[in-house]
């Protein structure tokens, strides 16, 4: 009598799908984009590429603002003479350093890059006031510590080791939100791209960095001040400034397409229209720049509204028509949703927007926007 196969083919059918993050809420770009990854690696086997590089610059640059021919997505939105830049930074012996208003992709741009250039990007260290040398450099399990001593089976790596180590780049999440002898560690890895391992013996005393490492650093502008950065430091830095997207039409197709990418990754079966999203992104937009679209003055806020704000704001908008409502996107789900983007810490601005409603969406007959003005009562 036969065997009965094991049921392996669910147990790898679930693997496969965890491995390309279906289960993930937020899966890193490499496991996102797998495939075109793996298709653009494929096609730099001839060509130049710097040591230690996945595929070749000219491909990176596909990867993040997309091929048509090639059949790449494009994923950020930004000028091709800035991404050129920010990819040759990396294949110097300078680092990289994003600065931007919040909510201008700084770290998606990041993780894309390290993505394409790596192929792994959660060699990730978040700066805050807590971090510390242990959290980027390297700590010790002690409890091995003190039965073996210092060796390599007692030495917990953290990302800056884990990079120059397998030669790949490591992002530095606001790095100005660290304190600056934090900060400062980078100083002789990014110079010399070595690392002083003084509790070890002999040759392991000092990790070499291995070709394809660098450093991805990314800061506010508004947090400018909180701890300034070295003047060494930034030498070791190439300087390139994450501007939002100019174009409304540019900015009105990404806040669509993340979007509705994230409201299907959250079995959410909701598409946001073109109609809404133009709403959503004229809102956003007028608000940040303190003008109509036909120039009139209004007041600003102080929070910011970036494109990634509008995501956030559509996403909430989605779920919620979805669960609560008919199941498509109306104006005053925009309201309701806009409340909790808008208000933060500064009580001034709720009034600028309900100020904004009653003198320049009350003076649109459009129905969308009759409608979106309907809704005011939501803004409180």
């Amino acid at each position: 009598m036969a065997k009965k196969k094991a049921p392996a083919a669910k147990t790898s059918k679930k693997s496969e799908s965890d491995k390309n993050g279906a289960a993930l809420q937020r899966p890193a770009a490499e496991l996102l984009f797998a495939e075109e990854l793996a298709n653009l690696e494929a096609a730099s086997v001839d060509q130049p590429k710097p040591p230690g590089w996945r595929m070749s610059p000219k491909n990176v640059l596909a990867f993040v603002l997309g091929d048509e021919a090639m059949g790449i997505a494009p994923k950020f939105v930004g000028r091709r003479s800035f991404m050129e830049r920010c990819i040759v930074s990396l294949a110097t012996n300078r680092g990289l350093m994003l600065i931007g208003e919040p909510g201008t992709a700084k770290s998606f741009l990041s993780e894309l890059l390290a993505a394409a250039i790596s192929g792994d990007s959660t060699l990730t260290i978040q700066g805050s006031a807590g971090t510390t040398e242990d959290n980027i450099r390297y700590s010790w399990n002690y409890a091995l510590l003190v039965s073996e001593g210092p060796s390599d089976r007692s030495l917990v790596p953290a990302p800056l080791f884990l990079g120059m180590k397998y030669g790949k780049l490591v992002r530095f999440e606001e790095i100005t939100r660290c304190p600056l002898e934090i900060q400062d560690v980078l100083l002789s890895i990014l110079s010399d791209r070595v690392m002083a391992i003084p509790e070890l013996q002999d040759s392991e005393r000092m990790l070499f960095a291995a070709a394809g490492f660098n450093v991805i650093a990314t800061a506010n502008t508004r947090d400018r001040g909180v701890n300034e950065m070295s003047a060494a430091l930034k030498r070791r830095f190439n300087f390139e400034t994450v501007s939002p997207i100019a174009d409304i039409a540019q900015e009105m197709e990404l806040v669509q397409r993340e979007t509705n990418r994230n409201l299907e990754r959250s079995g959410v079966p909701v598409a946001l229209g073109e109609n809404i999203t133009e709403l959503l992104v004229t809102t956003f937009r007028e608000l940040r720049l303190g003008k109509t679209t036909d120039g009139k003055g209004i007041e600003s806020l102080s929070t910011v509204l970036s494109t990634a704000e509008a995501v956030s704001t559509a996403c909430a908008a989605g779920i919620h028509a979805y669960y609560y409502s008919d199941g498509e996107v109306h104006p005053h789900h925009l309201v309701q949703h806009l409340v909790g983007t808008v208000l933060k810490d500064n009580p001034d601005d709720l009034k600028k927007v309900q100020h904004y409603f009653d003198h320049v969406v009350k003076k649109r007959k459009a129905e969308l926007w009759m409608r979106f003005y309907d809704a005011r009562s939501e803004l409180c």
